[in-house]
């Protein structure tokens, strides 16, 4: 093929040249034929790319269709439902609602009503009209002196670096604008995060923000952070969704002088966020930690996150839980279906649990152990509509939170380059070019519009099922068709335990075999466990 196209453009320039020789004007396609001959001899000189130097200029043309796919497949190829990871169906639903614009959909349903996975709940003959605030929850329990009621929908954990300040900003603002929370993600508590809106401050392994040069947890900077007055709840990140397990690493390039003041680091050096904590290591330490920062804090809500992973070490908390008498004031429960700015494929497709199955674990757990009326659950995960709000509710959520669903509220068009600082709508990227784009006093109203309509829905459909408030939705309420075409409920397909089951002193309890071994192998004085 290369010496293909050396004789075939040799033969090119002989026949221009003897054109020109006839006639002058013929001679300007020397100026098109010398810059495709040069490309063409970089082409197959080169030894990197072996299509190119087997196809010279041709073979550029996979790397340009390459380049374009992804806007290829969003735009003329995926239908309404089957894009991933967010569907065009629920983006255009965000981008209505955060715009104020006609929300409601044309001629039925286009889904597949008896296809495997198609799920709804039973509607009231005398439904009821519900008041947006009866989806308001109190988070705090008996050991909490600054208790919190929050929105049944907030702004997930996003960190500032993996967004843009502006971005930050415009989220903060529209959680004041529609009294929500704003999770600020372990990324530590900037500026940008003080707007005025209510802060729920997540304390990662890096305790970013609150710790000493060594990396370890500092109490004294904590409590300075903590007892500001936007900070309203403090989570402890154990792990999260998209990359349950792991740590990460910030380059020295990226510790700027900014960076380095937020999170407490130095200026220019590496920066290691290690896979777990090193304030605690068993159950039992973890929940007096969290005693201690419910003191630090001045009595404010305390708990902690997770992707479940091995359902011992969960079972291990809960006896831990029992035998303290210490109680975290909420638990946030991530699936392994969570988003982040970037994770290894691993880790993003194949390690932890998916929200559903993590969420209704970990409600029957509490449950089961006789401690779930003292803590609050609440569910982070893809919800963009009431309906995947009302799913997380009947699982035994009491709130929900949502970053995506927010970033999209933002503008965010799902390019999916939000791992390359190039994001071309100024949310996830900190490229002064692309952050000035994103006008924060037009996003924040959107943010705060799609969150209240979103809510509102909520009410209406909880409304339509015949119940005054969203804490009446339950696991019997929403069905699943499976792919056999049965119709099961959440009940029969996420079994739910009678308070107590699961204390020692009630015996043996009646779980699955795995389960039951999960149970039989936890311990509060460690986490480890084979189940």
């Amino acid at each position: 093929m290369v010496m293909l196209f050396h004789k075939v453009s040799w033969l090119v320039f002989l026949f221009i040249g003897a054109v020109g020789f006839l006639w002058p004007p013929f001679l300007a396609l020397y100026a098109l034929a010398v810059p495709v001959y040069l490309v063409g001899a970089v082409d197959s000189l080169q030894r990197r790319h072996t299509v190119r130097r087997n196809f010279p200029i041709i073979g550029r043309l996979r790397y340009f269709f390459e380049f374009v796919r992804p806007e290829l497949q969003q735009y003329f190829v995926e239908s309404n439902h089957s894009g991933r990871p967010v569907s065009r169906e629920f983006r255009s639903v965000v981008y209505q609602r955060a715009k104020g614009v006609t929300d409601t959909q044309p001629f039925g349903t286009q889904r597949d009503v008896h296809g495997e996975g198609h799920e709804f709940v039973h509607h009231s003959m005398s439904p009821v009209h519900v008041d947006d605030v009866e989806t308001r929850v109190q988070i705090g329990g008996p050991q909490c002196t600054q208790p919190y009621s929050a929105s049944i929908l907030n702004i997930s954990a996003i960190s500032y670096g993996a967004l843009s300040k502006n971005a930050i900003m415009a989220l903060n603002r529209g959680a004041k604008e529609g009294d929500f929370f704003h999770n600020t993600g372990e990324g530590g508590l900037s500026q940008y995060h003080l707007q005025g809106g209510d802060l729920c401050w997540q304390v990662g392994t890096g305790y970013f923000g609150c710790r000493t040069l060594d990396g370890k947890f500092s109490a004294e900077k904590f409590e300075k952070k903590a007892t500001r007055p936007e900070v309203k709840m403090i989570e402890i990140k154990i792990s999260q969704g998209a990359k349950p397990g792991k740590g990460g690493l910030l380059p020295a390039a990226k510790v700027s002088a900014e960076v380095a003041e937020i999170r407490g680091v130095e200026v220019g050096k590496e920066v290691d966020s290690p896979p777990a904590h090193t304030a605690f290591t068993t159950p039992t330490e973890m929940l007096h930690f969290i005693q201690q920062l419910r003191e630090l804090s001045g009595g404010k809500p305390i708990g902690f996150k997770l992707c479940l992973g091995r359902r011992s070490e969960f079972f291990g908390i809960c006896k831990a839980i029992v035998e303290t008498k210490i109680y975290p004031d909420f638990i946030t429960v991530d699936g392994a279906e969570g988003g982040t700015g970037a994770a290894p494929l691993e880790f993003a497709n194949s390690v932890g649990r998916p929200l559903d199955d993590g969420l209704a674990f970990i409600t029957n757990a509490l449950v089961g152990f006789d401690i779930r009326k003292n803590i609050r659950v609440l569910a982070a995960g893809k919800v963009f509509t009431s309906f995947q709000l009302l799913t997380k509710l009947a699982l035994g959520a009491d709130v929900v939170n949502s970053a995506r669903g927010m970033m999209m509220a933002l503008g965010c068009i799902q390019a999916l380059k939000c791992n390359t600082n190039k994001c071309p709508v100024g949310v996830a990227t900190s490229d002064p070019r692309l952050v000035r784009g994103l006008v924060v006093e037009d996003k924040y109203k959107r943010v705060a519009r799609f969150q209240k309509l979103t809510v509102h829905a909520l009410a209406d459909v909880v409304g339509a099922m015949g119940y005054k408030s969203a804490k009446h939705v339950r696991r019997t309420d929403v069905f699943r068709r499976l792919a056999t075409g049965e119709v099961k409920s959440y009940e029969q397909i996420f079994a739910s335990l009678k308070p107590g089951e699961l204390l020692a002193s009630n015996g043996v309890p009646n779980l699955p075999e795995d389960q039951l071994a999960a149970w039989r192998s936890s311990h509060s004085d460690a986490f480890w466990g084979k189940i």
